[in-house]
């Protein structure tokens, strides 16, 4: 095992770096730039000031060599200074990613809870009532745009009966501290939350009766039932165990997400997590946070991935790696 991970961890090393030219070369060849954007309501602005600009934020010159100027800086562990914020990168990320994750992960945690009991209620009923209610519900939630779930309860528990804020982290003109300010925040994060839930668990509960279903048809399931074991032990004693391996593994590739931010659900919000955050550097074309923000993401996405398989041959002794 720990020869496959040192041999992933290294392959890992060059695929980030092979990202990494994509992902520069993109961004760079992308209409406009930082400048540009900044200038484009001035008309006063020459092209030689706009060169000059250019100049002090490292936009000059060709692509190759403003990605080896970008490599040389990152492997130092600096990551530029944000053209938008004035700070850098890493500060940046680290100040609005840990909003992200208590959104994301609240919400992570809440759809688990949901669809791991539905999703075996409806693999247990297979084709009755019951089943067809929980895979509507689980397909109009997968359907239907997030920006629709978010609206329609900013109207009714916002804007309708006053239950909730409409948006934002914290209530305005209050200067709540400690516990309180936790308790404000998270009553802030109701709404974004339950949108997340909404949107998310219909993957969840899905997949869990797919494989629900699929144990629930093994030879050692009916051997088990065979042997006059009650229902009950058997769906949960032995049939729920074996749905759990493809779910652990399929926990490790959520890490991502985590993470990186719901740009419509913050947006929406007013939530300054680190996808509204991205959205805005998208906009004014902050390209060292879009090569930090993007190569983060890369970086996890990895992880994940090896976090995956690794969790595979945890929960499933028939895998090994050599």
């Amino acid at each position: 095992m720990r020869q496959y991970i040192i041999r992933r961890i290294l392959t890992s090393i060059l695929v980030l770096f092979g990202v990494s030219i994509l992902l520069y070369g993109m961004l760079r060849m992308m209409p406009g730039d930082f400048v540009s954007q900044m200038t484009s309501g001035n008309p006063s602005i020459t092209v030689e000031q706009q060169e000059k600009l250019r100049e002090s934020y490292g936009l000059n010159g060709t692509i190759i060599e403003g990605y080896f100027r970008w490599v040389k800086d990152a492997l130092r562990g600096d990551f530029g200074i944000s053209f938008t914020f004035q700070k850098p990168v890493i500060e940046v990320i680290k100040s609005r990613m840990w909003t992200s994750f208590a959104l994301s992960f609240s919400a992570f945690i809440i759809e688990l809870l949901i669809a791991i009991p539905f999703g075996i209620i409806a693999a247990t009923k297979q084709y009755t009532k019951t089943d067809y209610i929980i895979v509507f519900f689980a397909l109009a939630g997968i359907s239907l745009p997030t920006f629709f779930f978010a609206a329609v309860l900013q109207r009714t528990f916002a804007m309708g009966l006053k239950w909730l804020p409409l948006s934002g982290m914290v209530t305005a003109r209050e200067n709540y501290t400690g516990f309180r300010l936790t308790l404000d925040i998270a009553y802030h994060f109701i709404l974004p939350i339950t949108v997340f839930v909404i949107s998310g668990v219909g993957s969840w509960l899905r997949y869990v009766r797919t494989n629900m279903l699929e144990v629930l048809n093994a030879d050692y399931v009916r051997t088990a039932r065979a042997k006059g074991l009650s229902e009950r032990k058997v769906i949960y004693k032995h049939a729920f165990r074996n749905t759990l391996i493809p779910i652990v593994t399929f926990i490790g590739g959520s890490i991502p997400g985590l993470f990186s931010g719901a740009i419509i659900t913050e947006g929406i919000f007013s939530i300054s997590g680190l996808g509204k955050t991205a959205l805005d550097a998208v906009t004014a074309k902050d390209l060292p946070f879009l090569m930090g923000y993007l190569m983060f993401l890369a970086v996890l996405t990895l992880l994940g991935t090896l976090i995956s398989d690794i969790l595979y041959a945890v929960v499933d002794p028939r895998v090994r790696y050599n």
